[in-house]
């Protein structure tokens, strides 16, 4: 009788964590599936990225720090693309960035 409910015990045991397990498994794909997804989009946006780093690098960006620091631009104009520091780190970032899904990838 004792070897009975030890075995239904461990039956049942058994059965909660193969589901807990399942439900990992189950969150895991569908993180997985999702992740890859905004990875693609990241991905496709970086010909837009490549035209903000063309912009940085041109003749307008330049212009158009000139016009700010001159005061000539709206005050409540969102300026942040004008700010070299902000720019160079998102650059750098988005490199590693990339380099790192490369390397899972």
């Amino acid at each position: 009788m004792e070897d009975r409910q030890t075995e239904d015990r461990e039956v049942r045991e058994a059965a909660a964590r193969v589901a807990k397990m399942e439900k990992i498994l189950d969150t895991a794909k569908k993180k997985l599936a999702d992740l890859e997804k905004r990875i693609a989009s990241y991905e496709a946006f970086q010909s837009r990225i490549r035209k903000l780093e063309a912009y940085y690098v041109g003749p307008e960006w330049k212009k158009d720090f000139a016009l700010d620091e001159a005061g000539r631009l709206p005050a409540d104009l969102k300026r942040g693309v004008l700010s070299e520091d902000g720019l160079y780190d998102f650059f750098s970032e988005n490199e590693a960035f990339l380099e790192r899904v490369r390397v899972y990838g």
